[in-house]
Order: structure tokens, then C-alpha cells, then sequence
């Protein structure tokens, strides 16, 4: 697993400031926010992809494009695993999404246009600006031949990419599977669209405190930015390699609202979870977390709560559940990548990270959603939810490994 977030860029770093209750939000320093209603997001102060990739190649890269390749290749490195030498890559494949793709580059290369003239626009704008670049910047470096594919379902993108390369790897077309999602929206237009949208926390005065899912008070969510990818691959290939396995993927479920382009429906939301444990055989009452989307939108959180009860009925009031976007901030097609690796971490490590901020609680919102503080819990399944402007939906269940 491979992480790039405002809240650390290694797995350790990432793990304890969740487990501490950190929050990864701050004021957006790349450019000038004065006139924005919003002036806050969870933005990486401090990378830097040369450290990893060579300075040429970085070049051609949006920033998205860089936070996924740079997550991969840290993820293959905690995999223990070089492609070229260590499997076959034809059977090594790549599915890293972006809810929205090259932001930064299409803004530069459109004010190029407009300043300069068509004839100044750079031949790379087009390959650093698209989304499906991520995967096919990590199979370039990587040497990745197999499946090689990218999803685009807003924020549940990097959940969708994640389960459908379980189903690769499932109908035998892959052996590995690099997956996630990396997003890069801390930009002058994306800001000022969610703005105008008034989706977003306009709490600048506390900017640690504005992301407060679950909460009576809360006002919207809080961007992010970064990448979240995870090597995935059969049983039979880890043990082959002897790899370290931190954890079974063991359900899939996807749907749609068919209801409103941007409002959630409670029903699209259950009927994904439910898909999921069919699709992992097992029984409501087996899950003890839930990873949830909880963004800190009003109706979001109420809706989610709502799909939750309706899928576990009194297991719901049973089972822990917990937004880490209250930390890291939603990192849109990338929320889902990060989020499998969060709730891994939970499983293996037996612990549950909090949701901090959860000052008030909605009434409306009355699970156990670990406020403030972790908790030691023993897990054996979680569940992790991811929901799209668009009425997309994607569920992915984790179970403990036992060997």
C-alpha cells in the first residue's frame, strides 16, 4: 500500500497521525484564495516527485499524475514486489482512477491559449491532462503489461477501481493489480466550482475543525489532494512470492441512484452494501467497521446513516462506524484508494480510527461513529463506502487474513 495525503506521505507517518486524531486541513497557500468563499483544504505543503521519478518524466506529469505515480511505486516497494523481475508483467495490471483528472494543466494551457495563441499550447497538454494517465504513467515505469484501465465515477472512483480489479484478477486476467485513485483539485476553477455549489465547509477561522461529519453543525466538506494505491493480487501469487498479505478482499458491490445528479439516495447506498456482502457471502452481523463515506455534507451524512440502518437493521446501532475524511479531507477520486488502506490498517492492526470534530451529533445521525478518539476493537471484517456525484455507488469488504 501506498499513501500521499496531507496527513503523510508513508504508511507510518499516515497511520499515527489518523491514530492521534490530526487533522490534515489547512489554508491553501498555493494560490490566492481572498476572494473565495472556501479558503481552506487539505493540502500536501511539501512533496516532491523527483525523488522518485526522474526530473524529465516529472515534467510531463500533472500533479494528480505524480501523486498516483509516486504512491504506486510505493506501494510496490511495500509489496516487496518489482514487476519486471518478480512476475510476469503481461499478467500485472494497473486500474488507477481520477475523479476529474489534470485541473492544474488545463488551467495553464487554457490561459496559454487565451495569452499566447493556439500555437503555444504544448504538445503535452493533452497526455499530462487526461485521467487515464495515472494508470498509464505507472504501467510505463513500472513495466506493468496486463490490464491497463482507469475509472472516472467522482468520488467513488478509487472504490470502483479497487473492485473491479479484484474482478480481473478474479476472472483470471491478472495475476497483481496496481489500484487506487489520485486527485489533484486544489485549483483556482475546481475551487471555485464547488463554491458556487456551496458543497464545501466555509469554516476558515478553525480550518481543523470544519471537517466535523456526523455533526449537527457540520457545513460541508473539506477538499483534498493526493493518492492512495494498493497492490491486490491471488492467493495463489502472494504465497507463491511469499509475500506479506495485510489482508483479504472479499466483496464488491456497486450501484445506481438513478435520483438526482449531485443529492444522495439512501437506497442506491444500501443496495451497494448489500451487493457487497452477497458478494462476499457473508451475513450483515459478520462486519464490525465501517469506513464510512461520510463526507460532512448535510444531506450526505443523513443519507449514508439512513442506507446504513436500512442494510443492517439492529446491527447497525452494533457495529463501529467512522469518517476519516474528518482528517483527511475528502480527496474526491482518490477518497476510496485512501480509505481501503485506512480501513486495512484498521484490520490489522485491531484498531478503529475516530472521527474527530463530532462535537454535536445530528440526531438525525445516531450511530456509534468513534468520536474524538481511537478505539482498540478486534476486527476480523470492514467495509469500506464510497458514493459519486452522479449516483454512483461502490462498496469493498476487507476480512482478516488468517493463513
Amino acid at each position: 500500500m501506498g499513501v500521499v495525503t496531507a496527513l503523510g506521505q508513508d504508511l507510518n507517518t499516515f497511520w499515527g497521525n489518523l491514530m492521534e486524531g490530526v487533522s490534515g486541513v489547512s489554508h491553501i497557500e498555493s494560490f490566492d484564495v481572498s476572494e473565495y468563499p472556501t479558503r481552506i483544504a487539505a493540502e500536501i505543503k511539501e512533496f516532491n516527485a523527483e525523488d522518485f521519478i526522474d526530473r524529465k518524466e516529472v515534467r510531463k506529469m500533472d500533479r494528480f499524475v505524480q501523486f498516483a505515480s509516486v504512491a504506486a511505486i510505493k506501494a510496490l516497494r511495500d509489496a516487496g514486489l518489482d514487476v519486471k523481475n518478480d512476475a510476469d508483467p503481461e499478467r500485472v495490471g494497473v486500474a488507477i482512477g481520477s475523479g476529474i483528472g489534470g485541473v492544474a494543466t488545463w488551467e495553464e494551457q487554457h490561459k496559454t491559449l487565451l495569452e499566447r495563441g493556439p500555437k503555444r499550447v504544448s504538445p503535452f497538454f493533452i497526455p499530462m491532462m487526461i485521467a487515464n494517465m495515472a494508470s498509464g504513467q505507472v504501467s510505463i515505469l513500472t513495466g506493468a503489461k496486463g490490464p491497463n484501465t482507469t475509472t472516472v465515477t467522482a468520488c467513488a472512483t478509487g472504490s470502483h477501481a479497487i473492485g473491479d480489479s479484484m474482478r480481473m484478477i478474479q476472472r483470471g486476467e491478472a495475476d497483481v493489480m496496481i489500484c487506487g485513485g489520485a486527485e489533484a483539485t486544489i485549483r483556482p476553477t475546481a475551487l471555485g466550482g464547488f463554491c458556487a455549489m456551496r458543497a464545501m465547509s466555509t469554516r476558515n477561522d478553525e480550518p481543523t475543525k470544519a471537517s466535523r461529519p456526523f455533526d449537527l453543525g457540520r457545513d460541508g466538506f473539506v477538499m483534498g489532494e493526493g493518492a492512495g494505491v494498493l497492490v491486490i493480487e491471488s492467493l495463489e501469487h502472494a504465497q507463491k512470492r511469499g509475500a506479506r498479505i495485510y489482508g483479504e478482499l472479499i466483496g464488491y458491490g456497486m450501484s445506481g441512484d438513478a435520483f438526482h445528479m449531485t443529492d444522495p439516495d439512501p437506497d442506491g447506498a444500501s443496495r451497494s452494501m448489500n451487493k457487497a456482502l452477497k458478494d462476499a457471502g457473508i451475513e450483515p452481523t459478520a462486519v464490525d467497521y465501517i469506513n464510512a463515506h461520510g463526507t460532512s455534507t448535510p444531506p450526505g451524512d443523513k443519507s449514508e446513516t439512513e442506507a446504513i440502518r436500512r442494510t443492517f437493521g439492529d446491527h447497525a446501532y452494533k457495529l463501529a462506524v467512522s469518517s476519516t475524511k474528518s482528517m483527511t479531507g475528502h480527496l474526491l477520486g482518490a477518497a476510496g484508494g485512501v480509505e481501503a488502506i485506512i480501513s486495512t490498517l484498521a484490520l490489522v492492526n485491531d484498531r478503529i480510527p475516530p472521527t474527530i470534530n463530532l462535537d454535536n451529533p445530528d440526531p438525525d445521525c445516531d450511530l456509534d461513529y468513534v468520536p474524538h478518539k481511537p478505539r482498540d476493537a478486534k476486527l476480523n471484517v470492514v467495509l469500506s463506502n464510497s458514493f459519486g456525484f452522479g449516483g454512483h455507488n461502490a462498496t469493498i469488504i476487507m476480512r482478516k487474513y488468517e493463513a
